[in-house]
Order: structure tokens, then C-alpha cells, then sequence
């Protein structure tokens, strides 16, 4: 396996690491202390073109390919931009209007993937219900053709962009009995009948990400918002996984390069017993291991990216490897962060407290580490 960057792909990520360093990180810290989606960061986002990324430029985007794409996400976590308005772009790019974008015929193309792109408009998937997360093939909103019209009732929790959404891509059941075969997804906008979303919730971490529940209560929907093929919803949200273990986990490879030069800076700084605390085997360990973490990692990532831009079909262990690996390590990765601040780790007067609380959430949303280690035996052969 070989895969590497190109020279154009280098200076673009240089671009969007200044851009985000000095546009975007001054913004982030309040957004996080309020727990609140910052409008001017989704602007920011959208005049940089990094909301249509992938897409072709009819649309709106740049055409780019999945490991540009990954750069783009790693340099913005290298610049310290939050991972809350990072997962919100994810949600929207990459779970949303990618779906609609591959799935879509042309006329919904046209209707929704360019607002989309120039950030106009702001999307969401609704996946996970309360009584269906890892277990995605069992969820229970349901979706009954009534006329040119399908009704959808039901409910979604944990859905990014949730209460912010202009459109949602909704997944139901046309047939209980069919199981996975049944799974249909459909494009919602939010002023249609019987659609409402909850209360954001209150969250340990990425708190500038805005996240509710979705109501459906006889949501009515226009046949022509049916997107792709009754019944194919599932293996829809299959491909979203792709996107699941690269762009949206590169941030997290980003923040951990933000982390060791936070890390790497203070242990210099600090002094105890004389020394500056570097000089201390014990940190030089911790900081060896968060650097062992992130380019595993960024492998890991990286090799994914490269499978989506091959075509080749999707390399399941790839992708459950690099989701477990982000998850469990990055975790440990934070915590050492925290460990080498000691008690100014502990306090929101330094990056590094933020770390740990949002990494936490790589190790259960799209997929716990749990599920990913299921998968990975699964598909060993001995």
C-alpha cells in the first residue's frame, strides 16, 4: 500500500490551516462555553468552500477528492478548530449532501445539493432512534404511501444539525417484515407537516454542535422526495460509513497534531525541580505516545481516503479498524494531554480540557468502538 500527497494538495491544506488558525479558531471558545452552533462559523465555513467540497462545480463545489477532502477536515482540527462545528460539517457535507448527491435524481440535485454546498442551507441525516443505534437495521419509523404522498412517523435522537436543519435525510420503513430491505430514505424539509425537531441537548462534549431529537408525526412528503430506490435505504447509510471513518474522523487526527504542539510547548515552559518538565522521562513518554497515536491514526484514516478514491468496493476492515483505533487511542491520547498540564489541564483556561471532552464521542457515535471490534472479528478468517 502506498499513498501520498501531492504538492497542490500540500498548499491547499496549508491554506485552509491558516485560513481556519486565523478565522475561525478566535471564534470557537465561545461557541463552546455557550454550548451554542455559531452562525459565523457555518459562514466562514461556506466562503471558504469547505461545505461543498466533494461536489462537482455545477453544484456549487470543488470537485475534490476524498483525501483532500481529509485534508481540508485535518488541518481545520490542526488549527484548533472546535470539534463541534467540525462534526456539524461532517453531518452536512458528508452524511447529508453527499447522500443526496449520489442518490439523488437530477431535478433534487439541482433543488437542494447546491444551497447545500454554499452552506444556504443546512443539513442533517436521521438515522438513530432511541430504541435503534448500533443496531440501525431495527429502527421503527415507518412511512406509508398514501396517494402522492408518503406519511412518516416516528422519531430520531442524537441527530447533528438537528435544530438548525433546513433539510434532513430521513431513513423509515416501508415494510417491518422486509427488515433491512425495507429501509427507504426520504429528502425532509423542515417546514413540511408533521416534522419538528426537540430541544438541544446539553452535551459533555463537541457542544457547538447543534444535536436534538426529530419528530415525525404524519409527516406528509411529495413522492418526489423519495430519495433513490424504495428499499435501498440501508445499503445507503453503508456508504455514509466511508465518509464516517475518514473526513469525519481526520479532524480528530488534526486535533491531536493541535494537542502535541500544545503539549509540547508547555512541557517546555513549565518548570519543576529546575528542569523544564520535558526533560523528564515520563513526559517524554506520554508525549512519544500521543505522537505514536496520531500517525497511526492518520494511517489508519488515510488508507480509507484512499479505498473511496481507488472505486474499489469498500474494505469493511479498513474502515471498522480506523474507527477503533481513533476511538480508544485518541481517548488515551487525550487523557495523557490532560496528564502533561496536570491541574492547568483541568481548566478551561487551555485547549487541552476541550480535547478530552470531545473525544470521548469517537468511541460511540457512528458506531461504538464495541461494534467496530464485532466487525473486525467477524470478518477475520483463520
Amino acid at each position: 500500500m502506498e499513498f501520498g500527497f501531492t504538492e497542490e494538495q500540500m498548499m491547499f491544506r496549508e491554506t485552509i490551516y491558516k485560513y481556519g488558525k486565523n478565522e475561525i479558531y478566535p471564534l470557537c471558545e465561545e461557541a463552546d462555553l455557550k454550548a451554542e452552533f455559531s452562525f459565523e462559523v457555518w459562514k466562514k465555513l461556506g466562503a471558504m468552500g469547505l461545505l461543498g467540497l466533494p461536489f462537482p462545480e455545477e453544484y456549487g463545489g470543488s470537485g475534490a477528492d476524498v483525501v483532500t477532502c481529509c485534508l481540508a477536515a485535518e488541518a481545520l482540527g490542526h488549527a484548533g478548530v472546535d470539534s463541534g462545528h467540525m462534526l456539524a460539517l461532517g453531518a452536512h457535507t458528508y452524511l447529508c449532501t453527499d447522500t443526496l448527491y449520489k442518490r439523488g435524481n437530477e431535478e433534487q440535485r439541482k433543488k437542494y445539493v447546491s444551497r447545500l454546498a454554499s452552506g444556504e442551507w443546512i443539513g442533517c441525516m436521521g438515522l438513530t432512534e432511541p430504541g435503534a443505534g448500533s443496531d440501525a437495521g431495527s429502527i421503527q419509523t415507518t412511512a406509508v404511501k398514501k396517494g402522492d404522498r408518503w406519511v412518516l412517523n416516528g422519531s430520531k435522537t442524537f441527530i447533528t444539525n438537528a435544530p438548525v436543519c433546513d433539510v434532513c435525510v430521513v431513513y423509515a420503513t416501508v415494510d417491518k417484515a422486509k427488515q433491512h430491505q425495507g429501509i427507504t430514505a426520504f429528502i425532509v424539509e423542515k417546514n413540511f407537516k408533521g416534522f419538528s425537531t426537540g430541544k438541544p441537548f446539553h452535551k459533555m462534549g463537541v457542544r457547538a454542535s447543534a444535536t436534538s431529537e426529530v419528530f415525525l408525526e404524519d409527516c406528509e412528503v411529495p413522492e418526489e422526495n423519495v430519495l433513490g430506490e424504495v428499499g435501498m435505504g440501508f445499503a445507503y447509510t453503508h456508504e455514509t460509513l466511508s465518509w464516517d471513518r475518514s473526513a469525519l474522523l481526520a479532524p480528530f487526527v488534526g486535533g491531536l497534531m493541535f494537542a502535541l504542539e500544545q503539549c509540547g510547548q508547555y512541557a517546555t515552559d513549565r518548570v519543576q525541580f529546575g528542569k523544564p518538565i520535558k526533560s523528564f522521562q515520563a513526559i517524554q513518554h506520554k508525549l512519544a505516545d500521543i505522537k505514536v497515536v496520531m500517525e497511526a491514526s492518520r494511517m489508519a484514516v488515510y488508507r480509507v481516503a484512499h479505498d473511496k478514491d481507488s472505486g474499489q468496493p469498500l474494505n469493511h476492515m479498513h474502515l471498522s479498524i480506523a474507527k477503533a483505533f481513533m476511538g480508544d487511542w485518541g481517548m488515551k491520547a487525550a487523557s495523557e494531554a490532560v496528564q502533561i498540564f496536570g491541574g492547568y489541564g483541568y481548566i478551561h483556561d487551555y485547549p487541552i480540557e476541550k480535547m478530552l471532552r470531545d473525544a470521548k464521542l469517537a468511541q460511540i457515535g457512528g458506531g461504538t468502538s464495541e461494534i467496530q471490534r464485532f466487525i473486525i472479528s467477524r470478518l477475520m478468517s483463520f
